[in-house]
């Protein structure tokens, strides 16, 4: 497995998803990643450390200067909590959980993730503003309704396919309702 390659194609979704997508300062980005999927084998069968840092570093590229938070997720093994730092989850009210990811109970994204951080702990619910999903991975469940997805050019990550979610605000009202303000809107 090239590693500056799957460095490469993840910097072009990230490129792709953040030129379209206007994300809130301090607003939290959920990263879902099965590095077996990305490697070519099923999910849980072949996990890396090594390509759980490409993936873990290259977001946190694009997410530092940006100020938004991250939230990995982790397996179903683990009931797909999220790792996050304490500041984080303090910040957002989550309650933390007892967990420790491991390489078979966690993943690789989880584990690079936990050695990066400085105070890492896991929590169980979020709401993310949106995030990537590499490997079928369901990101859904921890991104705030209304989810979006978006397809970028760039469609995998190594073997993985990749989806990315934004969201919105749910449209309410009825017939008469408008969902953007102009001036017209005040003489009718």
């Amino acid at each position: 497995m090239n590693l500056e390659s799957i460095k490469t194609d993840l910097e072009d979704v990230l490129s792709e998803y953040f030129a379209e997508v206007i994300y809130p300062k301090n607003g939290l980005f959920v990263i879902g990643c099965s590095t077996s999927e990305i490697r070519g084998a099923w999910k849980g069968t072949s996990s890396s450390l090594d390509v759980g840092r490409v993936v873990y570093d290259t977001v946190m590229e694009f997410l530092a200067p940006r100020n938004i938070e991250v939230a990995v997720q982790g397996c179903e093994h683990i009931n797909r909590s999220l790792l996050m730092e304490r500041l984080t989850a303090d910040r957002f009210g989550y309650e933390e959980v007892a967990v420790v990811p491991a390489m078979h109970a966690g993943g690789g994204t989880q584990v690079a993730a936990y050695q990066a951080m400085n105070d890492p702990v896991e929590v169980e619910h979020i709401q993310a503003f949106g995030g990537i999903d590499i490997g079928g991975t369901e990101i859904g469940m921890h991104v705030k309704f209304v989810q979006i997805p978006m397809r970028t050019t760039q469609r995998r990550i190594g073997e993985a396919t990749v989806t990315c979610l934004k969201s919105r605000p749910k449209l309410v009202g009825g017939t008469r309702a408008q969902y953007e303000f102009t001036d017209k809107n005040l003489l009718e």
